[in-house]
This record gives structure tokens, C-alpha cells and sequence, in this order.
């Protein structure tokens, strides 16, 4: 087959290979990091779980992906590459061991945020540069099968990053430090392998002049205010719809992601390690949910358009969810993750697309720095919300109900929006920027 063909062909590029390993080893040891940290949050038998500190933590994890990431882009063309993998992941490497000391410690609980939430700040630098890099390295013929296989293996190597944590926690020492410290090797690992690509290898290519930071910066805030003002404008309507409908779903998302979290901690498991398992069970089915999104969205949004699609995996969640929700079983709440992370997915491909086909090309990457920035705040909002409403147990009702008809009013109104492109009608692209 030519795209296997074209693979192989890849894959024989000495310096691609190595920043795909640095790729790699560096987005697995996040799954490894964040598996560890969310874990320690809320299922380490010395600690009483509370829904505000897994908020806290969702806020450690998801804030520098919004608050950094449209910046970062400034420093990063100002800056080696390779020296950025280097250093960045070595100091990755030197804070997650920190962070393992704060956890065998018991160290305060605002020492070990500040060291989590570093970490995960330079990994938005690390992500940007690897993005930024991958033309260095492949030739304009072949970067758009590099850009396709790179994320995507990235992905893998996270998901399968955070298995490798869920592994080490149930069947190692009972030790959120051991797996904090196995990701601190990967970091490790990342760094050294960043060493074998040349110092200039990756560029960037040293301009005359770069402008002073502080107004680059000042230049980056300005480009997202207009970016925002032309959602706010009638050429931008259809994006902004989408983006308004995506932000309200993947609030829904995390407010239930964090109803779960105490439910097996609390409310469906006698102890730690048994709502943990169920926990990794809850996540691999929302994971299948967002490959089987993958597999249908294609077709369905072809078929119906993309907006009418993202009201239809609106209207499925606000009618399964309260339905699988409000028994508080375990059964009903494993097809609820599968039936949550299908419908999230799928709205979002979607929005992807209506993004990509209505917004003018000189707004695009602007409107999607915003849609990052939208799409994990929302999430840390809903959990900061769900923090003030759930008991103890995670048995909520009204979190349930309330979800359901913020599902419902997204679907509705995505029905009724008169999507003024033709195009938009015209099926999903398979090429949509990853978020965080």
C-alpha cells in the first residue's frame, strides 16, 4: 500500500526517528506523571479525598495547556529546540523526583501543587517544540503523514504511559512515589535522547532581529483579542457556535469525570485499590468511546453535517447520561464512560471541522490557540464547580440532572443554528489539531 510504503520511507529518517523517540518518552512519562498525581490526589489510603482537591489537581494538570500555551510559541522561536528537549526534560526529571520526595514526606499540600504544576507548565513548551521541530526533519512532500503519525503515536505513548502507572500501582509497592519517580526516568530518558540530534539541528534558523519579549508578548494577547472579536462577528458565527457548544460539553465531561473519581473512591469500592481498578476500567472505556468517535464521526457527520452531528451526540448524552447516572451503579456507570467519551469525542471532531471550513485562513491558528484555551478551562471550571455541589460520596443527583439539561440545551440549540456554509455539510476532516 503507498501510505505503508510512505511510512517505511519515513521511519528511515535518522533524525525523525530520534525526535519521534524524544516524543515518545517524554508523552509517556506524562500518562506515567499525571496517572501518579491524580492517583496520590485521590486514592492514597493516608489521604481524606475531597472533590476540591481533585479539582486542584485538575487545575495543576490542565491550566499551563491555557495559560502558557499561546505563549509559548514566543519563546520557542527564540530559543534552540534541541536545547529545549534537552534542558526541559531533564528539568522535568529533577521536579517530578522532588515532587516523589513531597509525597514519602507528607510535605503541605500547596509545596506539592507548586512542584506538579511546574512540571506540567515546561511540558507545554516541550509539545510546542516538538510541533514546531517536525519540518526540520522531514521533507514538505512527507510532513503531512509525520504530522498524522507523530501526535498520534504521542497519544499512544501516553495512554500507554498512564496503563504502566495504573500497573505499577496495583500489583507494586502501595507508592504513588515509586510510579512518580519511574516518570522521572522516562523525563530522563527523554532529555538523553534529545542529545543525539545536533545542537542546531531543530533551529530555529537565528533571525537578524526578534522583536523584545515583552512586546511579542504583548503582540501574542493582542492577536487572541482579535481573534475572539472575530467569533464575535458575523463571518465567525459558525465557529463560535461550535466552540460555544464544545466548551459547554467538555464542561459536562469534567464535571462527571470528577463525580466518578469520588464515586470509586467512596461510594462503589470498600477500599483505595478496589476504586482504583474501577477507576482504570471507567477510563479504558471512555478511551474505546473516543476511538469508536474516531471510526463513526466520519460518517455520521457526513451524513448530517458537523453541527447536526454535535447535536446529536448532545441529545444521546442527555438522554443516557441521567438514565446510566442516576442508578450510582458500577455497570450503568462503565457504559455511561464508553457512551460519554463517544459523544465527547465525536462533538469534538466535529468542531474541529466546522473551525477548519468557516474560519478565514489568517484567523485559523489564532481561533484554535482559543479553542485550547476554552477547552481546558472548561473542563477545570466544571470541577471546580462539581467541587462546591458533590457530598462526600459523589452520589449527586442534582450534578446528574444538571448536566443533562446543559446536554439537552446544547442540543437543541445546535439543531436549530442555520450553519450559513454549505461546506460545513461536507463531512469531517481527518486532520484536526490535537488539544490538550
Amino acid at each position: 500500500m503507498p501510505v505503508a510504503q510512505d511510512l517505511r520511507r519515513l521511519l528511515r529518517v535518522r533524525d525523525f526517528r530520534r525526535l519521534l523517540g524524544v516524543r515518545l518518552l517524554s508523552q509517556g512519562a506524562d500518562g506515567v506523571y499525571q496517572v501518579a498525581l491524580a492517583t496520590y490526589v485521590v486514592f492514597s489510603p493516608e489521604r481524606q479525598t475531597s472533590a476540591a482537591a481533585i479539582a486542584s489537581a485538575m487545575a495543576v494538570l490542565l491550566l499551563p495547556y491555557s495559560l502558557v500555551g499561546p505563549f509559548a510559541g514566543v519563546l520557542l522561536d527564540r530559543w534552540r529546540r534541541r536545547q529545549v528537549f534537552v534542558y526541559g526534560n531533564a528539568l522535568r526529571a529533577l521536579l517530578a523526583a522532588a515532587t516523589a520526595v513531597l509525597m514519602v514526606t507528607r510535605a503541605p499540600g500547596w509545596l506539592f501543587y507548586a512542584s506538579a504544576l511546574c512540571v506540567t507548565a515546561v511540558n507545554r513548551f516541550v509539545l510546542a517544540g516538538l510541533s514546531a521541530a517536525l519540518p526540520r526533519v522531514v521533507d514538505a512532500d512527507r510532513l503531512v503523514l509525520a504530522n498524522s503519525l507523530s501526535p498520534t503515536a504521542g497519544t499512544l505513548a501516553a495512554t500507554a504511559g498512564g496503563g504502566l502507572a495504573f500497573l505499577i500501582r496495583m500489583t507494586g509497592p502501595d507508592s504513588d512515589a515509586t510510579v512518580v519517580l519511574t516518570g522521572a526516568v522516562l523525563y530522563l530518558c527523554a532529555g538523553l535522547t534529545a542529545l543525539s540530534l545536533a545542537p542546531d539541528r531543530l533551529g530555529p534558523d537565528r533571525a537578524p532581529a526578534h522583536p523584545h519579549l515583552r512586546a511579542a508578548l504583548a503582540d501574542t494577547a493582542r492577536e487572541l483579542f482579535a481573534a475572539v472579536r472575530y467569533l464575535a462577528a458575523p463571518a465567525g458565527r459558525d465557529a463560535a457556535w461550535a466552540l460555544t457548544s464544545m466548551a459547554l460539553m467538555r464542561f459536562c465531561y469534567g464535571a462527571l469525570l470528577v463525580l466518578l473519581l469520588m464515586l470509586c473512591r467512596y461510594g462503589l469500592a470498600t477500599t483505595p485499590r478496589e476504586g482504583l481498578g474501577l477507576l482504570g476500567l471507567a477510563l479504558a472505556l471512555s478511551g474505546a468511546g473516543f476511538f469508536a468517535a474516531a471510526v463513526i464521526t466520519p460518517w455520521a457527520a457526513g451524513r448530517l453535517g458537523p453541527g447536526r452531528w454535535i447535536a446529536a451526540c448532545a441529545g444521546g448524552a442527555a438522554v443516557l447520561e441521567p438514565s446510566l447516572g442516576l442508578p450510582f451503579a458500577a455497570v450503568p456507570l462503565m457504559i455511561a464512560a464508553f457512551v460519554l467519551g463517544l459523544t465527547t469525542q465525536g462533538a469534538k471532531i466535529a468542531t474541529d471541522t466546522i473551525v477548519q471550513k468557516s474560519v478565514e485562513d489568517g484567523f485559523r491558528g489564532r481561533v484554535f490557540s482559543v479553542y485550547d484555551v476554552l477547552f481546558n478551562i472548561a473542563f477545570v471550571g466544571a470541577a471546580a464547580v462539581a467541587a462546591l455541589i458533590l457530598p462526600a460520596d459523589g452520589r449527586s443527583p442534582a450534578v446528574v440532572v444538571i448536566v443533562a439539561c446543559l446536554y439537552g440545551t446544547v442540543a437543541v440549540t445546535m439543531y436549530r443554528v442555520p450553519w450559513r456554509l454549505d461546506g460545513v455539510r461536507g463531512g469531517v476532516s481527518r486532520e484536526t489539531p490535537p488539544l490538550r
